[in-house]
């Protein structure tokens, strides 16, 4: 496994061992969380730059089966040499010279781990989706919380849906921040958190939606969509008040905590499979246990 930041590397390194599989892990440096070394059975630092080693590395452990996992903040980009302070060692350098030195090539975030992912392919090295290993993560279709959205928070969602759909076709991002059939706020490289507080800091009002959704040509061995507690974290703050995600294809981290944070913050979270219709759901009134997802 290479792993980025978050908690998703730490769920997949868990379920992994629960399968009995032995794993080999690769922290990408400032990312990655040191805990990773308690849960793998093998764990190493190394720098994005070094794709090279890491084919190595796992071809001397006769590794045939690999996983991206965890968030790569783009930002670091855009630093001064950025280039240079990767140290790329000579298969990262080839591989990435039209995207980063000549230019022929964009540095959208399909494109870059697509690249990633032949590198390890045209040496063996099968990269799969980390749902593979742990598809109970991504959620199911319903309304998470006890209170559901009313009619007016539909038609956000609805717009919002739209909106964000057509930004992962572009390979944007994958969230929109929406309040009154307005988009506050488009995710890009800062990633959906600095997006909310975005959001909150031109509506001071709150109770604005957020919409995340998967791209409609979403590869599901990189940048599936995923929330975790530190999004609903981020929503409270910034005074958000709906987080509509897609069922099936959204990777939700602790869902029972994440559910009781956000009813005891009266947050509403509905897990969709297309833009909802404003029947879709109990508008702004409290699911039955049976109608919830937990």
């Amino acid at each position: 496994m290479i792993a980025g930041w978050g908690r998703f590397p730490i769920v997949v390194a868990e379920a992994l061992r629960r399968q009995g599989s032995r794993t080999y892990c690769l922290g990408v440096v400032g990312h990655a969380d040191p805990r990773l070394a308690d849960v793998c059975d093998e764990f190493r630092w190394s720098g994005l730059g070094k794709f090279g080693r890491a084919i190595r590395y796992f071809k001397r452990r006769g590794v045939a089966d690999a996983v991206l996992a965890g968030k790569i903040h783009k930002r670091f980009m855009f630093q001064p040499w950025f280039i240079v302070r990767q140290l790329p060692d000579l298969p990262t350098i080839r591989a990435f010279i039209p995207h980063f030195l000549t230019r022929r090539k964009d540095c959208k975030d399909d494109s870059l781990l697509g690249v990633v992912c032949n590198l390890f392919q045209a040496d063996g090295i099968r990269i799969g989706s980390p749902t593979d290993y742990a598809p109970e993560l991504l959620v199911r279709e319903g309304q998470l919380t006890r209170r559901g959205p009313s009619s007016a928070q539909l038609k956000d969602v609805r717009f919002g849906w739209e909106i964000a759909k057509e930004m992962g076709r572009l390979d944007v991002g994958q969230s929109v921040a929406v309040k009154n059939q307005a988009v506050l706020a488009v995710e890009a490289v800062e990633g959906t958190d600095a997006c909310i507080r975005r959001a909150g800091s031109l509506c001071r009002a709150g109770g604005f939606a957020v919409v995340k959704v998967a791209k409609p040509q979403q590869d599901a061995r990189f940048d599936v969509p995923t929330v975790g507690l530190q999004t609903l974290e981020t929503m409270v703050a910034a005074g958000a008040r709906v987080l509509a995600i897609e069922a099936d294809e959204t990777i939700v981290l602790d869902q029972p905590e994440l559910v009781e944070f956000a009813n005891r913050n009266k947050l509403i979270v509905v897990a969709l499979k297309g833009p909802p219709e404003e029947t879709t759901l109990a508008s702004g009134v409290e699911a039955g246990p049976d109608e919830r997802i937990h």
